[in-house]
């Protein structure tokens, strides 16, 4: 029989589900009595870990919230997932960068050697590419108390210069590693995004509200199709803009990070965007296959005919 200390982890370990298992069923898993589970329960409850009774029809045992942290369990493709997430995670959250070190240290500590060494060949160096239209990360603080309000259904003040407003924040979503929260606009009666960055101003108020049903696509299509989510341009060193024949929504969900999306009327827009180059600025509008008119500055109009003649050549040939 195993011993009290192995049975206790195994317990533990099949806790971990989420689900409640009743102790008859536990104690067929692990091969003792209902008795024995009980008194298992008891010292997982001694050492910190928060197991609670079920009562009634289908009853018997789950791990509660709080309480101590339970040991990691994890298969190859999870070790994995954590070592490589943790070596990435602060390209789109700042303030994070000591914890995201310590975390993989302690991780790979407890790792069996097997593990350790799948985890090793996954050592990876994160470098930004040029096609990623990175942003500043938000600080980790900003999300912090933007997701605690999100996870808890309480309303956000937004200061403003004459008055606040109430949100209710239902989603975070990460887009082009930059972070945005889906909220109800109570003063506006509807919804909106907003971008979270340096200097982005919310308050918890510890006031609850009642969930709503999100528009039809969910909070990643309202993300991507609102106009004014609160984008910057990105500080390219070509940057220009030009009026499109396209509507601002169908825009704003194709144009990349770092840009802005404006609208003009019913059918235009203008979109202004950066590049590293203003040829490949120009590449970067022709992608919208659309007619473009008030084309600024003069080096994006040169830049546009130097790539006509290219690809008038390129037709030719």
């Amino acid at each position: 029989m195993p011993s009290t200390s192995a049975r206790a982890l195994s317990l533990l370990s099949m806790l971990t589900a989420g689900s409640t298992l009743t102790g008859e069923e536990l104690a067929r898993r692990l091969d003792t009595s209902r008795r024995t589970v009980r008194r298992d329960v008891e010292t997982l409850r001694e050492l910190g870990y928060a197991v609670e009774p079920v009562k009634g029809a289908g009853g018997g045992y789950r791990l509660g919230p709080g309480g101590a942290l339970p040991p990691l369990v994890l298969d190859e493709e999870q070790v994995v997932a954590v070592v490589v997430a943790l070596q990435t995670s602060s390209s789109v959250l700042r303030g994070i960068e000591d914890a995201n070190r310590r975390a993989l240290a302690t991780v790979r500590q407890v790792m069996p050697r097997r593990l350790r060494r799948d985890a090793d060949a996954f050592t990876v160096t994160a470098l930004p590419n040029q096609w990623e239209f990175p942003a500043p990360p938000p600080p980790a603080d900003v999300v912090r108390t933007v997701g605690a309000a999100v996870r808890r259904r309480e309303l956000l003040r937004a200061p403003g210069p004459e008055e606040s407003r109430l949100l209710e924040p239902h989603h975070l979503v990460v887009w082009a590693a930059r972070w945005y929260l889906v909220a109800w606009d109570r003063a506006r009666q509807d919804w909106g995004v907003l971008r979270l960055g340096e200097d982005t101003d919310l308050e918890p108020t510890a006031v609850p509200f009642r969930e709503r049903p999100l528009p039809e696509g969910g909070p990643g299509a309202l993300v991507q199709g609102t106009v004014d989510r609160g984008d910057r341009l990105a500080p390219w060193p070509c940057t220009g803009s030009a009026v499109l024949d396209l509507p601002a929504d169908l825009v704003a969900r194709f144009a990349p990070g770092g840009a802005v999306v404006r609208r003009v009327d019913d059918v235009r827009c203008e979109l202004a965007m950066g590049a590293w180059s203003w040829i490949g600025l120009a590449g970067l509008f022709t992608t919208f296959g659309s007619p473009m008119t008030d084309v600024r500055p003069a080096q994006l109009r040169d830049a546009f005919a130097t790539a006509a003649a290219h690809l008038g050549a390129a037709a030719r040939d």
